[in-house]
C-alpha cells in the first residue's frame, strides 16, 4: 500500500508497511496518485504497473526493490501482554469546572473522593504483581486534580520507591494537573520526582476563560499561567502543556502559538471528542485542516529562525521508530495499561472510569476479568476493518478505544472525524521532517 500527497509544494509518497518515504516529481506523484485510487477500488495494480511508460518503469523497480507497494509481513503475531503503565486517580474531585469534562468536573459521574494511602499502596502491589518480569513501570498521578491529594502522592511514590530493589523494577512517575494550585513545597517535589509532567493550558485567555472555569465560576487562565510557567520554564524533566479545542476556537493555531509564546517548549492541542455545542463535526473539517496547514507553516519558520518549540502532533521520526508490534494497537489500554479509582476499581483507561459495564477487577484481587481482558488485547488494526486499507494505520494504532466507544459504542470501529484529522497531521508530520532533512542535507 502506498500513499502518495503534496505538502508545501513538494509531492510525497509513503509505503505503508516499510515506512519509506519518498520525494517525487510530478509525472511519478501522479501516476502513484492513480495506482493509489485503483487499488482503493480493488483495481490491478500489477496490470497498470506493467504498462510500457517510463514512469511506470520506475515505480515497477522500487516496488521490485521493496520500497513500493511493500506487502505486510504474515507472521506478525501479537504478544500476549503485561501491564506496564497505571493511571492512579488520586482524586475523583477538581477544583476546575471544564465545560467539556469526560470526568464531569472530576468526580466521574460518582461521588467526590479522595484516594486513600491504602488503596493508591495497594494499586502499587498489584501493579508490581501484573507487570511480571517486566523491569520499567510507569505511573500516572491523574484526577480530577491529583494535587488534591499531594501526601498520598508522596507517599505512594516513596512506597513504590521502597520496592525497586527486592522486586527488580523501576518506576517512572508523570504527573497530569491543571496547575491551579500549585504551592512551592509542590515545585520543589515534582521537579525532584515526576519524570514528566502535564499541564493543561487551553491558549488564548478568553478560549481557556470559556471552558474551564473555577469551581467558583470565576476564570483560572491567570492563576494557572503564573503557576505554570514558575512549574515548568526552569524544569529539567520532560514537560507537555496541553490543551483541547472544541467548536468554539476553530482557529486553534492561534491557541497554540499563544502556548508557544509564553514560553514553553513542548505543546499539544488536541480535538476535543464530545457531543452538544462544543464537539466537532463534520462541516468543521475544511476549517480544521486549513488550521493546521496554517500552523504548519508559523511552526516551520519558527524552527528555521530558532525560535522552534515542539507541537506533539507535528512529531515523527522518518529513521527509526517503534517496531510493527507495537505499531498495530494503540495506547494499550485495558492490556497494557489500567485506570485505578479511588475506590481500588480498574477500568481499561480514564476515559471509561465510572461506566460500570468496564470495571475489570479491584486491586485488592489478583488478575482482570477475561471478557473485558479479551475484548482490549483484540483492540488493534488487525481486527478493525476500516483500518486494515488506511495508509496512516501504523502511525494511527485504531484511535482511541474510549472515543471509538463514545462515539460509535464499538471500541473495534474508529471515530471517522478523529481519523481524517489524524491523517491531516500524519502528512503534515512527514512534509515537516522530510523538509527539513532536505535542508539539512543541502
Amino acid at each position: 500500500m502506498v500513499h502518495a500527497f503534496e505538502y508545501d509544494g513538494n509531492y510525497f509518497a509513503l509505503d505503508v508497511e516499510t515506512g519509506s518515504v519518498h520525494l517525487l516529481d510530478k509525472p511519478a506523484y501522479d501516476a502513484l496518485a492513480a495506482l493509489e485510487r485503483l487499488e482503493a477500488d480493488g483495481g490491478d495494480l500489477s496490470a497498470a504497473l506493467a504498462a510500457d511508460d517510463p514512469v511506470m518503469a520506475e515505480l515497477r523497480e522500487l516496488r521490485d526493490e521493496g520500497l513500493l507497494f511493500s506487502l505486510p509481513d504474515e507472521d506478525v503475531t501479537t504478544p500476549v501482554s503485561v501491564v506496564k503503565a497505571m493511571c492512579l486517580h488520586l482524586a475523583h474531585d477538581c477544583n476546575l469546572r471544564c465545560a467539556y469534562c469526560f470526568a464531569k468536573g472530576g468526580a466521574f459521574a460518582g461521588r467526590r473522593e479522595l484516594m486513600s494511602e491504602s488503596v493508591a499502596h495497594a494499586a502499587i502491589d498489584w501493579l508490581v504483581k501484573a507487570s511480571g518480569a517486566r523491569r520499567n513501570l510507569e505511573v500516572d498521578f491523574f484526577g480530577g486534580e491529583p494535587l488534591m491529594n499531594f501526601e498520598v502522592l508522596k507517599s505512594t511514590v516513596k512506597y513504590a520507591r521502597s520496592l525497586e530493589a527486592a522486586h527488580s523494577k523501576r518506576f517512572r512517575f508523570t504527573l497530569t494537573t491543571n496547575a491551579y494550585e500549585v504551592t512551592d513545597e509542590m515545585r520543589a517535589y515534582i521537579e525532584e520526582n515526576m519524570h514528566n509532567v502535564v499541564v493543561s493550558i487551553d491558549g488564548r485567555p478568553h478560549v481557556h476563560d470559556a471552558v474551564r472555569k473555577a469551581a467558583d465560576g470565576g476564570g483560572s487562565y491567570e492563576r494557572i499561567r503564573r503557576n505554570a510557567q514558575a512549574l515548568l520554564l526552569n524544569r529539567k524533566g520532560e514537560y507537555y502543556v496541553r490543551g483541547t479545542f472544541t467548536a468554539r476556537n476553530l482557529d486553534f493555531a492561534e491557541d497554540v502559538l499563544h502556548i508557544a509564546d509564553m514560553g514553553f517548549a513542548g505543546v499539544s492541542i488536541e480535538p476535543v471528542v464530545t457531543t452538544g455545542a462544543n464537539a466537532i463535526k463534520e462541516e468543521h473539517l475544511p476549517a480544521i485542516f486549513a488550521e493546521y496547514d496554517r500552523l504548519a507553516k508559523e511552526y516551520a519558520k519558527r524552527r528555521r529562525e530558532g525560535r522552534g518549540f515542539t507541537f506533539f502532533h507535528f512529531m515523527v521520526d522518518l529513521n527509526a521508530g517503534p517496531c510493527k508490534l507495537k505499531r498495530i494497537r494503540g495506547c494499550g489500554a485495558g492490556a497494557e495499561y489500567v485506570a485505578i479509582t479511588p475506590a481500588g476499581d480498574i477500568f481499561p483507561c480514564h476515559q471509561f472510569v465510572g461506566r460500570p459495564e468496564y470495571r475489570m477487577g479491584h486491586v485488592n484481587k489478583d488478575g482482570l476479568d477475561k471478557e473485558l481482558a479479551d475484548l482490549f488485547f483484540s483492540c488493534n488494526i488487525d481486527n478493525m476493518d476500516s483500518c486494515k486499507k488506511c495508509w496512516a494505520k501504523y502511525h494511527c494504532s485504531g484511535g482511541c478505544a474510549a472515543a471509538n466507544v463514545n462515539i460509535n459504542g464499538d471500541i473495534l470501529k474508529p471515530y471517522e472525524i478523529g481519523c481524517a484529522m489524524q491523517k491531516k497531521r500524519l502528512e503534515i508530520a512527514i512534509g515537516l521532517a522530510a523538509t527539513e532533512q532536505m535542508e539539512e542535507e543541502a
